[in-house]
C-alpha cells in the first residue's frame, strides 16, 4: 500500500494484520528547515506509533542512531545509558532524540517498541552518504577534517538489518540497542577504502577542525539568512559526523540479543568493488 508518514490511516492500512512494523523513514538530509525535520522525524514516528495502535501491531522497531546523543563533542564508547540531546544545535541531531522519546513513551498499553541504533550504514544500495562523498572528491570539495584520524564505529548494512530482526524476534527485549560492526577502525582508513571501491583515490589535503567549525556556522548562517537554494557546502551536522570520534559499545545487544556480526568489513568492502 502506498502512502507517506502525514496520513495515519494509509500508515494503519500498510500495518493492518503485522506482528511487526519496522520503522525506517526519517529526514536525513543535512540541510533543511526545522519544519521539514519535525515533520519528517518526530510527527511522522508518532504517526507510524498511532497506526500501530490503531491496528493492533503487538510491536514496533524503531531505527534510531548514535547522533541522537551528538551536540557537538565526541562520543566515546557510548552505550545505551548515554542520554539523548533533543537541545542539540543539529536538527537532525535533535528531532532524532525528540523521535527516540516517543517511541520510548509509547512502550506501554500493548505496544513493545524497541530501538536500534546502526552507527555509519554502509553497503550496496547506499543514495545518500557514499555517492555524496564521491561528488565531493571529484569536484575537489573534500578535506580530511583534522587529520581524520580518530576512531569511529561503523554498520554493514547486512549487520543492522541482522541488529532489527534480533530485536523483532527477542522475546523480552530491551527499550535500545546499539549494533555495529563490531571492533572500531580509523575513520580516515575506512572512507578511503569505502570511496577506493568506486575508483575513487581521495587527496591528501587537511582542514583544521577550528577552520571547519567556523566555516559550518558561517554557511549556515549566510544560507539562513539568504535563504538560498540546496544546502551550504559544509554544515555543523556534516563536521561533527566527520571529525569527531564515535564508537559505540554494543555489549548489550551482544548479551541480550546474542548479536554478532554476520558480515565482516572485508566481506563487505569486496560486496561493493567492481569486479575484476
Amino acid at each position: 500500500m502506498e502512502g507517506d508518514l502525514d496520513h495515519v490511516d494509509a500508515l494503519a492500512g500498510g500495518a493492518s494484520g503485522a506482528d511487526v512494523v519496522f520503522h525506517c523513514a526519517a529526514f536525513v538530509k543535512q540541510w533543511g528547515r526545522r519544519e521539514e525535520y519535525l515533520r519528517g522525524n518526530v510527527t511522522g514516528t508518532r504517526n507510524v506509533v498511532e497506526a500501530c495502535r490503531r491496528v493492533g501491531v503487538p510491536r514496533m522497531v524503531h531505527v534510531g542512531t548514535e547522533a541522537a546523543m551528538l551536540a557537538g563533542e565526541p562520543l566515546v564508547g557510548i552505550d545505551e545509558d548515554t542520554p539523548l540531546r533533543p537541545d542539540s544545535k543539529s536538527l537532525y541531531c535533535s528531532t532524532k532524540a525528540m523521535a527516540e522519546v516517543v517511541v520510548r513513551e509509547a512502550n506501554r498499553d500493548g505496544l513493545r517498541t524497541v530501538v536500534v541504533r546502526p552507527r555509519l550504514v554502509w553497503g550496496p544500495g547506499d543514495s545518500t552518504i557514499l555517492p555524496a562523498l564521491v561528488t565531493a572528491v571529484r569536484k575537489g570539495r573534500f578535506r580530511w577534517i583534522g587529520g581524520g584520524r580518530h576512531l569511529t564505529s561503523t554498520t554493514y548494512i547486512d549487520n543492522a538489518v541482522h541488529g532489527l530482526v534480533l530485536a523483532a524476534t527477542a522475546s523480552d527485549p530491551g527499550p535500545s540497542y546499539f549494533v555495529t560492526d563490531g571492533p572500531p577502525v580509523v575513520f580516515r582508513d575506512f572512507i578511503a577504502r569505502w570511496v577506493g571501491t568506486q575508483g575513487v583515490t581521495i587527496p591528501d589535503r587537511d582542514m583544521s577542525p577550528a577552520a571547519a567549525r567556523f566555516a559550518a556556522v558561517a554557511a549556515e548562517g549566510v544560507w539562513r539568512v539568504l535563504r538560498l537554494p540546496g544546502e551550504p557546502p559544509i554544515t555543523r551536522t556534516a563536521v561533527w559526523l566527520s571529525a569527531l570520534e564515535c564508537t559505540v559499545d554494543i555489549s548489550r545487544a551482544t548479551r541480550e540479543l546474542r548479536y554478532r556480526p554476520p558480515v565482516t568489513r572485508e566481506q563487505g568492502m569486496a560486496a561493493l568493488s567492481p569486479p575484476r
